[in-house]
Parts: C-alpha cells; structure tokens; sequence
C-alpha cells in the first residue's frame, strides 16, 4: 500500500497543516512498500491526477517502471550531464554546444515559471506549452526542435525518462528559399561602394579595416566559404594560389584555386593576428563573425543591394560554377558538403544540363502542336502544314 503525499518547501504556507493538504505546489513523495520493498521517494511531479495514475500503475504491476525506480533527475542535472557529454565526450563545436545551453536556459526559465524541477514533468503536454512560447521563425524553430529531440532522446538513454516525448512535437514548415547569387552588377556595386569607404576614411585604423573588409568580399566570392571558416581561415591555408581548409560544420576538406586579384588582396592587408587574416585570436570566431558581418551590412546599404549577406557570396561562387557546366558532384566538393544531396536541395535548379533538359522538353512538345506547324506566309492568311489538321 503506498500514501501519496505533499513535501511542503519551507516558503510554503501551508507547512503547518502537514500531509494532508494538497492543493499546493510543493513536491509530491510516495510511501509505503510495493512488492515487499519499502519505498519513499518523490515522484517526479507537482501533478497530483499524474502521481495518483503512476502509483497505480505500481500497484497493478507490483513494482516500480525501470524509469520510475531511480531517484528523479532536475533539469539543472540534466544540463550538466549533457552539456559535458556534448563538450568533453562527443567534442563537439563550440558555436554548436553554445545552442545546446541556450535551449536549455529557455527550458528552465520556462520550468520556474510552471514550478517544474524534475525533467520526468516535462510530459507532450508541458513541451507543447514550451515550444508556443519560442519566438522563432520556421527554420530557426525546426533546428531548435531537433536539439531538443536530442537532449531528450539522450534522457532516454540515461533512464531518465520513459520515453522522448519531444518526438510527439510536430516540426515546423519550412518553406525553402529560393537561392539567390549577387548578380555581376551587385557585386560591382558592393566593390565601388567598399572603395569608397576606403577613400573616404577618416583615419588610417579606419583605411586598413576596410581594406581587409574589401578583401573579405573578394575572399567569400572566389571561395565559396561560409563567413564563419572565412574568419577562422589560417594564415598558412593560402598557399601557392590555392586554398586548403576543414569546414567548421562538416569537416569536409576544401582546396580551392583563387583568383590572382584575390590572394592579392588579402596578402596586402595587414593579417589582425599572426595566424589569422580576420580574427585577433581573442574571444571566438563567432564574435568575431557578427563583427564582420555587420561592416558587411553597411557595404551592402551603402550599394542598394537588397537582402545583402555574407551567404549570397557563397550562393554566387556556387551558382556561376553550375552555370557554366561544373559537375554538382565538384560544387559538393568545394563547398565541403558532406553529402551531393545538400548541394542538389539548394542548386539543383542551377544545374546547367538540368536547364537544357527542361528547355529540350519544352521544345519537344511543341512538335505536335498544330498552332505552331503552321506557317504564316502573308499577314491575315495562315497556310496548314500538309501533315496538320487545321484548314484555312
């Protein structure tokens, strides 16, 4: 036989009236023997109808759930088991664990806020709650989804939960964006306009900045980098003309040829530290990132170039490479995708021998059409093929 009962926190007003009162919020604990093993433990919940629907379920099966047998884990020992395990034991990147202590931070303001401490609370229902309260758009919202897929799949794994009830959470719709390269007229503009804040800067700190800002935009173009690996990028990586690199988000090897004018241009502006053209080596590449990026910003202001980001340099170096017959199997191999399959989701439409197919298919079906067999000789008047049907 088990007693269900309220463990009244010492803030809780209701202290004084002991056990029996239960319309509190404190922690709800169990007593009693289940199976002839003397059990007194909490329950995981402040959910007074979910604790009475556990202990029954306990009592029905004579003994406690293989998840339900250990003591309950907080979130906060969650964090910290996970945090480690992401950091220390799978090594993962610093950006990517950096997400990871986001979401958590938001879950557990989130579970102050509806007095949850223990991560078996956190039921669909709770996590449905949780999700409504995120601000993000659809891809941002579908990547946070995944990481807490993650964080609770992993839970499982720990005995820590039952089952993952963040795979019950729907993802969002992401409608994909069109690609969308600079143009050669863009990118000309982004260039006058970089010039100008070369020429036009007041001192000679503000010269060199956008100098090396200048070298950036040439740099990300003839690359195909992500912004992130063109700031970390190593001084030694350039060599002979060429470019050696492991992107930080696949690990892929990249070796691409640059332009003259580029190596150029970046050799010729002073490197911020000994081992790095754009990064001072202090704080991370992702500061450093958002710092670049907003001077990136104002180029693309001051060229009219709408919805200007540092990623459209990277669309354009893959795009001209398609468009002039590139097989997608190299673009794959230059942007460091791990898979051919990333390159067809975002280029597919660029590829040019897929364009030759669909205009060959358009031109095919006009073989048969009487409208277009006929022939015009004389304004007002219209000649039948002899093989068409339509008379005069």
């Amino acid at each position: 036989m088990l007693t269900t009962y309220r463990r009244h926190l010492k803030d809780c007003d209701h202290r004084g009236e002991g056990r029996k009162y239960r319309r509190c919020r404190c922690p709800i604990w169990v007593d009693g023997f289940v199976a002839g093993r003397e059990i007194r433990k909490s329950v995981g919940t402040r959910d007074w109808e979910k604790a009475q629907d556990m202990i029954r379920e306990w009592e029905a099966a004579g003994e406690l759930s293989a998840s339900d047998a250990g003591e309950p884990v907080t979130i906060e020992e969650l964090r910290k088991i996970y945090l480690d395990n992401a950091e220390n034991g799978r090594k993962l990147k610093g950006t990517t664990v950096d997400r990871y202590r986001i979401i958590f931070r938001q879950l557990e303001k989130f579970a102050e806020e509806k007095g949850i401490r223990f991560v078996r609370e956190l039921d669909f229902a709770k996590l449905l709650q949780f999700r409504g309260s995120w601000k993000d758009g659809a891809l941002s919202g579908q990547k946070k989804l995944e990481r807490l897929r993650a964080i609770f799949g992993f839970a499982k794994k720990m005995k820590i939960v039952a089952d993952n009830p963040a795979l019950e959470l729907e993802m969002p719709i992401v409608r994909q964006v069109p690609t969308l390269p600079f143009t050669q007229e863009e990118m000309g503009r982004i260039l006058v306009a970089v010039e100008k804040k070369i020429t036009t800067a007041a001192t000679a700190g503000q010269r060199r900045k956008w100098r090396r800002v200048r070298a950036l935009v040439l740099f990300l173009r003839y690359s195909g980098l992500r912004i992130s690996d063109a700031v970390g990028c190593g001084v030694e990586r350039i060599r002979d003309g060429k470019l050696f690199l492991y992107t930080a988000k696949t690990g892929q090897e990249v070796y691409v040829p640059l332009p003259e004018m580029v190596v150029k241009a970046v050799e010729e502006c002073e490197p911020v530290h000994e081992c790095y053209w754009f990064w001072t080596a202090r704080g991370t590449v992702e500061t450093a990132r958002k710092k670049w990026s907003e001077a990136l910003a104002r180029v693309f202001r001051d060229a009219k170039v709408k919805d200007g980001h540092a990623h459209r340099f990277r669309d354009t170096f893959a795009v001209e490479l398609l468009k002039k017959g590139t097989p997608i199997e190299n673009v794959a191999a230059f942007l460091g995708h791990a898979s051919v399959r990333t390159t067809q989701k975002h280029y597919a439409a660029w590829v040019k021998a897929r364009q030759e197919r669909a205009e060959a298919d358009v031109l095919a079906s006009w073989e048969s059409d009487p409208l277009l067999i006929m022939e015009r000789p004389t304004k007002g008047t219209y000649k039948v093929h002899k093989n068409g049907e339509v008379v005069n």
